[in-house]
């Protein structure tokens, strides 16, 4: 038996989302969770106070759907281990591309953000993709190996969110995180709220500050 990868096309859904105020060149990218959806996470990005007024949100969903057992939704998943530096390379490029069709090019801050899974994505992105980024927030999700070892672009500041019951994105992931951040010299915020591996309105507060300092 012989294997092979086998290079296709694909399209995936992208939902954007422009401010009530008028466009000023802000644009945050955002990357859902495992078995969560675009309409989901936009629905997260544009309840952190000021998103909705400020910014165009992009809220891109993963290329791998799926329906989720308990109501048939369409859901979808980044990647699993299977392949999976093959598939990094086409998410990324796949963010890319997304971020082309929001207008990236001529936005004048871009900021990638990820909750769960797609931390890891909004990592990836900032660091490896196309369009420079002016920060990072990651909600419940570590930094990946790949993106730790990605050395030629300078990191722009972080915002990390961790859950003080997180069984998922844990303590101990959290202080390895910051440990590497420290040792890269990168700004960065890190943010415990009261809560487990979810979206809260603590740390939505606290995103919609950071989001104003850039």
């Amino acid at each position: 038996m012989t294997s092979h990868h086998v290079e296709t096309a694909t399209h995936g859904l992208v939902l954007v989302d422009e401010p009530q105020d008028p466009y000023s060149g802000r644009v945050l990218v955002a990357c859902h969770g495992y078995a969560q959806n675009a309409e989901i996470m936009l629905d997260d990005a544009r309840r952190i106070p000021g998103v909705k007024e400020g910014w165009r949100v992009v809220s891109v969903q993963a290329l791998h759907r799926f329906y989720a057992r308990a109501d048939q939704s369409v859901v979808a998943s980044w990647m699993t281990r299977e392949d999976r530096e093959l598939a990094i390379a086409d998410n990324i490029a796949y963010l890319d591309r997304a971020v082309d069709v929001a207008g990236g090019r001529e936005a004048r801050v871009i900021v990638f953000l990820g909750f769960s899974q797609g931390a890891a994505m909004a990592y990836r992105a900032a660091l490896q993709g196309r369009h420079p980024a002016a920060g990072i927030i990651a909600l419940g999700g570590d930094i990946p190996p790949d993106a730790q070892q990605e050395t030629a672009r300078a990191w722009p500041p972080v915002l990390l969110g961790a859950g003080t019951r997180d069984t998922w994105y844990s303590a101990e992931k959290a202080a390895a995180d910051e440990r590497y951040l420290t040792s890269r010299a990168v700004r960065y915020e890190i943010v415990g709220f009261d809560g487990g591996h979810e979206w809260t309105d603590e740390f939505r507060d606290v995103a919609g500050r950071w989001l104003r300092s850039l």
